[in-house]
């Protein structure tokens, strides 16, 4: 991009005093350079961003915690893990952001998280901050009374530093429905009030409806709109999707509902490809597994003899119209966008967060595909967080068809930002530029009129 090349200089001072910070943070450093490129040419012809040091103070934490959390396990063994609350920045709003819990949790990772989050929080158009947090416990093989006893102890410290107007969480990667309800439970019994201080509760005590879908849904409404503003659809589209969780089968879903055609899906053993089309009734299945049986994604071919499972792989080699990464950070690299490139590969939408690399990303503006980062193709899953909230402060709850239209009015106007900020010409959208300036721009005008706080 020429405003990068133009400002080289500017940027490679700025991400210096990153490196030099935060120097064994390399997820962290790799999602601030990606804002930077355009960030950094924008505040230069904005001056009073600039002499505010804007970016220096949305690149450090408000506030960061680290505890241990102690717990026993089944055979009555101690087992202590390490607890995280990444408060990133709170100008237009309560810090939101979700909680994981996964072996490769650390503290590099929830900054990158929670910067990201602060961006696309700001898209949403809802009063929310950025935070992200977790902890580096691995819910897989753990037993219901063990998962149930570290949410507890977890929260018996987290509770310390969240609350429905300072710190509202949710979930993420290891953390559903069930860990959310543990969680809940332990702050109402240490603090005596029922109050929404945590998103994708279930309904019965106060969560919304479609927030386990909001993610996969939003990514896909979001793809319709780039692909509406390019006179073209989803209708008749091979499309390939990584992961299998949350995000991939709701995107799934979606995508058969407005007439694509799913190819793929993966887990940490491999990828599933069905050349027949993973239809409404396979998809069943798949949730099932993995929802309830908590199997690997392998064991689809068991029960369709004619798909082909590819250990240990992605799905980015499989000719495709459109691509969906779904799964998790640093997962599409250069050779990956290659691939899907020559392959005919048109459209590419991010549903996890940074899944992929820089030289991928620039890989697909240079050859002018429709590409989507996730601080605005996945902002459904916090967007419907938002009307969480709102609903659990208003005391009501909205209908399923409510909700829904208020994720597709969201995701229409994150859009119409994008294309305001991104525009590179009259036949092509820069989204990362234009999502990137768009989150700044509101988070950046709050700060300098709350002053050097």
């Amino acid at each position: 991009m020429a405003s990068t090349k133009t400002f080289e200089k500017e940027i490679k001072a700025f991400m210096a005093g990153i490196e030099n910070k935060n120097s064994n943070e390399s997820e962290f450093i790799q999602a601030v350079y990606e804002v930077a490129q355009t960030i950094v040419p924008y505040i230069e012809k904005n001056k009073k961003y600039k002499h505010a040091i804007i970016l220096d103070r949305m690149t450090e934490p408000e506030r960061v915690f680290i505890f241990r959390v102690p717990w026993i396990d089944d055979k009555g063994n101690y087992q202590i893990n390490r607890g995280y609350r990444v408060q990133m920045n709170s100008a237009i709003g309560p810090y939101k952001g979700g909680l994981r819990f996964h072996p490769s949790v650390n503290l590099s990772i929830l900054k990158f998280l929670a910067f990201e989050q602060v961006f696309k929080n700001s898209l949403t158009t809802l009063p929310m901050g950025g935070g992200k947090g977790g902890s580096d416990f691995d819910p897989k093989g753990k037993s219901d009374n063990e998962i149930m006893r570290f949410c507890q102890s977890f929260m018996t410290e987290l509770c310390k530093y969240i609350g429905a107007d300072i710190d509202v969480p949710a979930g993420d990667i290891g953390v559903g429905g069930r860990e959310i309800g543990y969680l809940f439970g332990q702050y109402k019994r240490i603090k005596n009030e029922f109050r929404g201080i945590l998103t994708g509760k279930h309904v019965n005590f106060g969560g919304s409806l479609i927030r386990p879908e909001a993610t996969g849904y939003g990514c896909v409404y979001f793809s319709q709109e780039m692909l509406t503003a390019c006179d073209d659809s989803l209708e008749g589209k091979n499309c390939v999707i990584s992961g299998s969780g949350n995000v991939a089968q709701y995107a799934a879903e979606k995508i058969l509902e407005l007439g694509g055609s799913v190819l793929t899906l993966s887990d940490s053993s491999g990828f599933i490809y069905d050349k027949d089309g993973i239809d409404r009734k396979k998809l069943e299945f798949i949730k099932d597994l993995k929802n309830n049986k908590r199997g690997r994604i392998s064991e689809y071919t068991k029960k369709h003899k004619k798909a082909e499972f590819h250990s240990l792989l992605r799905p980015w080699n499989v000719p495709c119209d459109l691509a969906y990464p779904c799964a998790t950070q640093n997962e599409l690299y250069e050779l990956d966008a290659k691939h899907l490139v020559k392959n005919g590969c048109k459209g590419v939408f991010e549903g996890a967060n940074m899944p992929c690399l820089p030289e991928a990303v620039d890989y697909f503006h240079k050859n002018r595909i429709l590409f989507a980062p996730g601080k605005a193709s996945n902002a459904g899953g916090v967007a419907t967080s938002g009307l969480e909230m709102s609903q659990n402060s208003l005391r009501i709850a909205w209908s399923r068809d409510e909700v829904d239209t208020k994720l597709k009015a969201i995701m229409k106007e994150i859009h119409h930002s994008c294309q305001k900020y991104g525009r590179v010409d009259k036949d092509y959208v820069d989204y990362v530029k234009g999502a990137n300036i768009a989150g700044f721009v509101k988070v950046a005008d709050a700060m300098l009129a709350q002053g050097h706080v």
